[in-house]
C-alpha cells in the first residue's frame, strides 16, 4: 500500500462516527490525497464491494448496521465475509460497541480482521496507532478483544465456529427458525447443535433463554 494514495471503505449508520473517524486520520495523514467512500449501511456496502474493478485497501467497518437481506448480508460482520472472499489483500478494521466476550471472540475467529476496536475502549491515539499498524501489515486488537481472546478461547474451547455463531445470533434475538438463513445451517442441524451446546453448559432441561443465562455466567455475552 502507498499511504499517499490509500482507497479506503468507511461502513458506518452513524454519519458522525464517519467524520470523526475522518476527522481522527486527518489529524496525521494526507487526506486529500486519499480516495475515501463512505455509505451507511449493507445494502451500499454490498454494492461498493462488488462492483466492477472494486478495490479498497482499507475497509473500516461497524459490527451492527442495517441489513440488506436480498444479498443475506444482516451485519458489518457478513460484509467482512464478503470483502475477504472478494478482495483477500484488503485489510480489516471492524469498529464495534459489542463488548460482549463471545461476540468479539466469534468475530476474531471467524473473520481474522486485521484490527478490531471496541467503541468505548479507543481514543484517538489508539486509533491511530491501529491504522499504521495494520498499514505495516500488523494486526491490533483493542484491550477488550484481547481479553475475550484470552477468556472464551480458554473456558470455552469446546465450542466450534457455527456452536458461537448460534449463541451470538441468540443473543441479538434470532428466533431458532430463522437461523439457517444466517448460519448456513439446517434447522435440523442447528436443534441438535443447540443439544449439544445445552450438554456443554450442563443445562439438563432448557431453552433459549437457559443457553443465554449460562453463557451469561460464563462470560460469553
Amino acid at each position: 500500500m502507498n499511504k499517499e494514495s490509500l482507497n479506503i471503505l468507511i461502513v458506518d449508520d452513524h454519519p458522525a462516527m464517519i467524520e470523526g473517524y475522518k476527522s481522527i486520520l486527518a489529524s496525521a495523514y494526507p487526506l486529500s490525497k486519499w480516495i475515501i467512500t463512505e455509505v451507511h449501511n449493507c445494502e451500499l456496502a454490498y454494492y461498493q464491494l462488488t462492483k466492477e474493478n472494486a478495490f479498497f485497501d482499507i475497509v473500516l467497518l461497524d459490527l451492527a448496521l442495517p441489513a440488506y437481506e436480498p444479498a443475506k448480508i444482516f451485519s458489518g460482520e457478513d460484509l467482512a465475509k464478503l470483502a475477504r472472499k472478494v478482495s483477500p489483500s484488503t485489510k480489516l478494521m471492524m469498529l464495534t460497541s459489542h463488548t460482549e466476550a463471545f461476540i468479539l471472540y466469534n468475530l476474531l475467529k471467524k473473520i481474522n480482521p486485521e484490527a478490531v476496536l471496541v467503541k468505548s475502549d479507543f481514543k484517538s491515539e489508539e486509533f491511530l496507532k491501529a491504522f499504521e499498524t495494520i498499514f505495516q501489515d500488523g494486526t491490533y486488537y483493542s484491550q477488550s478483544a484481547q481479553k475475550s481472546i484470552r477468556e472464551v478461547g480458554i473456558n470455552n474451547h469446546a465450542l466450534d465456529t457455527y456452536d458461537r455463531r448460534i449463541i451470538s445470533l441468540l443473543a441479538k434475538g434470532i428466533k431458532t427458525k430463522n437461523l439457517p438463513d444466517h448460519v448456513g445451517l439446517s434447522l435440523s442441524a442447528i436443534d441438535k447443535r443447540k443439544a449439544q451446546i445445552k450438554e456443554f453448559f450442563e443445562i439438563q432441561k432448557g431453552n433459549d433463554e437457559d443457553i443465554l443465562r449460562e453463557a451469561q455466567k460464563r462470560g460469553l455475552i
